[in-house]
């Protein structure tokens, strides 16, 4: 049995399961989210729907969440978040805190989110930690890379094709896109492009 023939047969029974599999799932996860190419090109979004629900639902690791997302990842208001079907992969990464009780994130497709990362939309009162202040909301345009370890503080819009280096602290907004930026706070190294690639970051040091 060559390889050629296996791939096609598995690849039959996979298109034979997704229906029934999805149908499945919509009674978990909201059908918006059930599409793109992580369901419809392959079966990684099968994987991740139903490790969410072990996870989340069945176990109740983490509270359940319209969408598939591993119980590793902390989100503080699931209706508080847009991003494309395509990139529901962000939602799978160790460590990732999305704090946006107070304001909204937003994703734009193509981008990636490395694990650990923190997105903040409230900090605490310094005179008051018990409460926290006003939200602001943060928005990250198409195509752009953060690094692993780093935090976005409340506010923060990052234009398209930006990198935020490993460990970086974003304070404010990089809104014109095409930057690659890292540091505590975060400061502007150079200028990328739209073709910008993960290869940007090995040139930091």
């Amino acid at each position: 049995m060559n390889r050629f023939f296996v791939r096609r047969m598995l690849k039959a029974m996979a298109l034979r399961i997704r229906l029934p599999a999805k149908l499945f799932l919509f009674i978990f996860f909201d059908k918006q989210y059930l599409v793109g190419r992580h369901f419809d090109e392959g079966l990684a979004g099968y994987i991740w729907a139903f490790s969410a629900i072990w996870q989340r639902n069945i176990l109740r690791l983490a509270p359940p969440m319209p969408f598939p997302a591993s119980s590793r990842v902390t989100i503080s208001n699931a209706k508080n978040i847009d991003f494309h079907p395509d990139d529901i992969n962000n939602f799978q990464s160790s460590g990732i805190y999305l704090q946006n009780f107070k304001g909204r994130i937003i994703i734009g497709r193509g981008t990636y989110i490395a694990p650990n990362v923190g997105i903040i939309t409230a900090n605490h009162d310094p005179e008051n930690l018990d409460i926290h202040l006003e939200g602001k909301s943060v928005e990250l345009g198409q195509r752009c890379w953060i690094g692993m370890n780093a935090v976005l503080l409340p506010g923060v819009v990052l234009g398209d094709n930006t990198i935020v280096g490993a460990g970086s602290v974003v304070t404010k907004s990089f809104p014109d896109g095409n930057v690659i930026v890292a540091g505590n706070p975060a400061r502007f190294i150079r200028r990328g492009s739209s073709s910008t690639s993960v290869t940007g970051l090995l040139n930091l040091n």
